[in-house]
């Protein structure tokens, strides 16, 4: 019996943690909305300030996670300083400045909907680069085919409808609960703008995940790379901001809730997601955290309908539901085709014991490919 809790209790951990931390990336990205548009503060100025504290953390602490490991490859080199850079400009600089730009004229559950664009994005990409070859005939390429379709449709559908606000049809009790501290939706409200910045953030991840797959083959410190492209993507983001806000007193920071939401993002976007996620990654496998990216649409769902009804409404609701959609079915049928691709790997390498000579004719073919 105690075995039997001990494992349950081993099988809830990690999906607890990431319920957890996808809700509080929710409520962060509330406060951030809150912050820019009821307090007037800068999306420009915001990432700048973000990184550079996330520096600053990230600093000590990758040298204390990575005290252990012994590598032979050096970090200072121009190859890999020169991905480091690139990292830098397009998951901070261009990413981030487009994401919460883009909040500033929608609100978290656009954020939500175009995150889970990221796999379709990346089978797209993986497309035109000719990184994979489509095979029809393959359940796999079919189901990300579909699940591609889906999300784009749900992409769509949330940048050009709204549907009725949930207010004017919800209960009595939700009409209640309405906070005045908190903003949901911009109050300098831009849909179509913000739905295409969002967008446009979530295809500079995926082309950042393409980087940081290359980088971390180089390097396998990876909170140092971290560390790094950080302060590469701060010093970005400042030249930038610097040209976008030119009003010098927008940059001053006082004891007050920008200031909050600042030191929090950071906190939690340098120090306890990635630890987290990397510990569940540790348990539970690489594809682990996938899973729970569209849990922030049930969250954001919820907020909007029971505490800001008055400005949100059930087509975004509906519509970032049909994003999720997407994102398990274009995961799916990719985990789905990385099982084919392992079944037949496997088939190859045993034929190979059997016939050797074939290995060595296909060692040949591949070198001249």
């Amino acid at each position: 019996m105690g075995v039997r809790v001990a494992n349950a209790i081993g099988e809830m951990l990690p999906c607890t943690a990431m319920v957890i931390i996808e809700a509080a990336t929710i409520f962060l990205t509330i406060m951030a909305s809150t912050a820019m548009s009821k307090f007037g503060m800068s999306s420009f100025i915001f990432v700048v300030y973000t990184n550079a504290l996330s520096f600053i953390l990230l600093l000590p602490y990758s040298l204390f996670f990575h005290r252990r490991d012994k590598t032979e490859e050096p970090l200072f080199t121009f190859p890999l300083l020169l991905r480091v850079f690139f990292l830098g400009l397009v998951g901070v600089t261009i990413a981030q400045n487009l994401a919460f730009a883009g909040l500033s004229y929608s609100s978290p559950i656009v954020a939500c909907g175009a995150a889970n664009m990221i796999p379709a994005f990346s089978f797209i990409v993986s497309i035109i680069l000719r990184k994979i070859r489509m095979d029809w005939k393959r359940q796999g390429s079919q189901v990300r085919v579909v699940g591609t379709l889906i999300s784009i449709v749900g992409i769509l559908s949330m940048t050009f409808y709204k549907g009725p606000v949930v207010n004017k049809y919800s209960p009595s009790f939700l009409q209640l609960a309405r906070p005045q501290l908190l903003v949901f939706t911009s109050t300098h409200e831009n849909w179509v703008l913000g739905c295409f910045l969002f967008a446009a953030a979530s295809f500079a991840l995926t082309i950042w995940n393409i980087i940081q797959a290359g980088s971390s083959k180089k390097h396998p410190h990876v909170m140092k790379i971290t560390c790094l492209y950080t302060l590469f993507g701060t010093i970005q983001s400042a030249v930038f901001a610097l040209f976008m806000e030119k009003d010098l007193s927008a940059w001053r920071l006082k004891l007050n809730f920008e200031l909050l939401v600042i030191v929090l993002t950071a906190i939690f976007g340098s120090l306890i997601r990635s630890s987290v996620q990397m510990w569940c990654m540790r348990l539970k496998g690489p594809s682990y955290t996938l899973f729970f990216k569209p849990v922030g649409v049930p969250v954001a769902s919820t907020c909007g309908c029971v505490l800001f009804a008055a400005t949100f409404h059930y087509g975004s609701m509906l519509n970032a539901c049909i994003c999720g959609l997407g994102y398990y079915t274009t995961l799916w049928g990719q985990l789905k085709e990385d099982e084919t691709k392992k079944d037949i790997k496997g088939n190859v390498s045993t034929s190979d014991e059997k016939v050797p000579l074939l290995q060595e004719k296909e060692d040949e073919d591949d070198s001249q490919v």
